[in-house]
């Protein structure tokens, strides 16, 4: 694999980072280049179990339900391969299929599976054949699957393909994923088989939104990110232009193109152009407002625009929103999306702690604040992105792989269906974005981890691995050694044998200092004078920050040893005043982990705790308890009729919850004495 991708270099299709498909093949694009996730091996720890369960039980257990569930049989049958009608609730069911091809690639990157390729190559094979003539794809048209136009999310029309700007049509979200995965296979196996069956269908998207003069634009955002990937591994223009027209053209209000409203929706009384972010031009917003996945991917979508052709006005529109979000409209999960009705934002300081925080919005979150720092070279973005990944994101997965959550709250009584139906982790969903979305993101995580601008070498985030990047012409090999999220010692051992001048960028999060998110919605009740420790070579240095950055200047060369040393307290957060729900309440966070009590380890007890302001939560990692966790524990109070009493107080990092038995669970607490 690792000749494979020199290929691709060499011929300047740089694979520098496949979960965002980010390569430098004009001269304005992102100034930083983010390390690709095949170029970071990881060694045993908390990603490496994370991901190793993604690749051996999350994937193929995911295709398995989509077998079940006749999401596979929809492109044998739309193909001619067998007979049979469209089965889902959904038409973008396909999308699943795709999101899930797209995750077994990037595990095909790291390791050989033959098993597995083959049976991504039959899949491959079924798609094709569903793919009619002229290109178009989408299982639920091609099966006349009418029946479900209501519920399918769809447009359908008697005469023909109708890529109308419905609100609720995903078909061009569906082909958005099919792009990303074929980009990802063709990079996993060098074969175009899966590739020309994207590029077909982008062309006849082209024509009839381009050539032909047709206004259609997405519902559900999605195709443009796809769109700037096959960009970037064919050099077809008319991908990015078509990429950057769908957003351009948003802002119209869509109703104004054949759309066709359901007057039964549960959606009633919604602006259903601010649910699509469509109520004004993209340049002009400021606001996160509507359904936060779609929110999320069109955001990112344009740090991709802005980057590759140097739009100011996309930057600009792109900054503000980000502050909007994580000053007014951001979970302290780093989830996205207070409204269940909706699946998004509610207004400034709204986020009633019965979140509905998808996992999908999470993902969507992580793409784009990566894509922002590799604008702005700013840790606050990281800071943002780490968040959310440990926290908002990876509590939609399971520990064991086979699990999830699509709403991620921040309060539980114990009783309530909020899981689609479920009051635990469910094991699939009729839409299940959210476990298809998990299959392909987790493969992928290690790309997160580096970056490099010249020769600047910026370390993002913490886990055991090794790395070669090339800086300067010169390959720099680094390897990470740590207990991360558990333990604040980080070791980075220089392994290269030619000397190499650089600037190693080490992020210092916020939360090791006084800032627990970049902006004032949250603080932490106590400052703290404790700063982190950076030793080069055995001896202390005074390091100076620049953007969240501790810069070190050196000539680095094999035997240096950079030892990093990260302030690991338990410490209490607030909310800004505004923020109603969670008045008179904390959360504990220790490094990057949000912590909660679930009623298991307190006689029931999790929306009535207290936890005590005098006497401070200790750490201590169990390895018996949830595959490992550092637990906190010290002493609170609940409520028995009128009387108050006394407890021991365990809290377990937030991700973990819902594996044990049934019972509340709460992240705000009460405080007392």
């Amino acid at each position: 694999m690792r000749i494979f991708v020199r290929q691709l270099v060499s011929i300047a299709i740089l694979l520098s980072c496949i979960q965002t498909g980010l390569a430098q093949t004009l001269s304005s694009d992102y100034p930083i280049r983010p390390v690709d996730f095949t170029q970071v091996q990881l060694k045993d720890g908390f990603w490496k179990n994370r991901v190793t369960t993604a690749t051996k039980v999350t994937i193929p257990y995911a295709f398995k339900k989509c077998e079940e569930t006749g999401r596979v049989n929809n492109f044998r049958f739309a193909g001619g391969l067998d007979v049979g009608e469209f089965k889902g609730q959904y038409g973008f069911d396909d999308s699943d299929v795709y999101k899930i091809l797209e995750g077994a690639s990037y595990s095909l990157m790291t390791e050989k599976d033959p098993e597995m390729r083959a049976y991504v190559d039959k899949l491959v094979s079924y798609l094709a054949a569903a793919q009619e003539a002229d290109g178009y794809l989408y299982t639920a048209w091609s099966l006349k699957a009418n029946e479900y136009a209501e519920m399918t999310c769809c447009s359908y029309s008697k005469d023909g393909h109708q890529w109308t700007g419905s609100q609720f049509s995903h078909e061009l979200y569906n082909s958005g994923h099919m792009y990303e995965a074929a980009v990802a296979h063709y990079q996993a196996t060098g074969t175009k088989d899966f590739l020309n069956i994207a590029t077909k269908n982008a062309d006849l998207i082209y024509k009839i939104c381009v050539e032909d003069g047709n206004e259609y634009y997405p519902g559900h955002q999605e195709i443009e990110l796809g769109l700037v990937k096959l960009y970037r591994v064919t050099g077809n223009d008319n991908y990015l232009e078509l990429a950057k027209l769908f957003l351009d053209r948003r802002g119209r209000g869509l109703r104004e193109y054949g759309n066709n409203y359901n007057d039964n929706t549960v959606l009633v009384g919604l602006d259903f152009d601010a649910y699509s972010q469509d109520h004004k031009p993209v340049v002009e917003q400021s606001e996160a407002v509507g359904h936060s996945v779609r929110a999320g991917y069109m955001y990112a979508a344009m740090a991709d625009i802005a980057a590759i052709m140097d739009d100011k006005q996309y930057l600009a529109a792109a900054d503000r929103i980000w502050e909007n979000i994580v000053s007014k409209k951001m979970y302290v999960t780093g989830g996205l999306g207070a409204g269940h009705g909706i699946e998004g934002f509610d207004v400034p300081y709204s986020l009633p702690n019965d979140a509905y925080a998808e996992t999908c919005a999470a993902i969507a979150n992580v793409y784009w604040n990566h894509r922002m720092f590799l604008l702005h070279g700013d840790a606050k973005y990281m800071d943002v992105l780490e968040r959310s990944l440990y926290n908002g994101l990876m509590a939609g997965l399971s520990l064991e792989g086979d699990k999830f959550f699509y709403p991620n709250p921040l309060v539980f009584d114990g009783e309530s269906m909020f899981n689609q139906g479920a009051n635990c982790r469910s094991d699939w969903f009729n839409c299940s974005c959210c476990p298809s979305n998990l299959s392909r993101f987790v493969p992928s995580v290690a790309g997160y981890t580096y970056a490099v601008n010249e020769d600047q070498v910026y370390v993002n985030l913490f886990m055991n691995n090794t790395t070669e990047i090339e800086v300067q012409g010169k390959n720099m090999k680094l390897e990470q050694t740590t207990q991360y999220p558990w333990d604040g010692s980080v070791i980075i051992d220089i392994k290269n044998t030619d000397e190499i001048q650089a600037d190693l960028m080490i992020r210092i999060p916020g939360w090791s200092m006084n800032d627990p998110v970049p902006s004032d919605l949250y603080r932490f009740t106590k400052e703290t004078s404790k700063r982190t420790r950076i030793q080069v070579n055995g001896m202390e240095v005074a390091y100076r920050m620049e953007k969240g950055y501790a810069i070190l200047s050196d000539h680095w060369k094999k035997g240096d040893k950079i030892e990093i040393t990260f302030p690991m307290e338990a410490r209490n957060i607030v909310s800004h005043e505004k923020v109603k729900a969670n008045t008179g309440k904390i959360a504990v966070q220790r490094g990057p982990l949000i912590y909660c009590a679930e009623g298991v380890d307190h006689q029931g007890h999790a929306l009535d705790l207290q936890l005590s302001s005098r006497k401070p939560l200790q750490a201590s990692f169990q390895s018996d308890l949830l595959q490992g966790i550092s637990v906190l524990t010290g002493q609170g109070r609940y409520m028995d009729g009128n009387k108050k009493k006394k407890i021991p107080i365990q809290l377990i990092p937030y991700y973990a919850w819902s594996h044990r038995e049934i019972s509340p669970m709460s992240v705000w607490l009460g405080v007392g004495k």
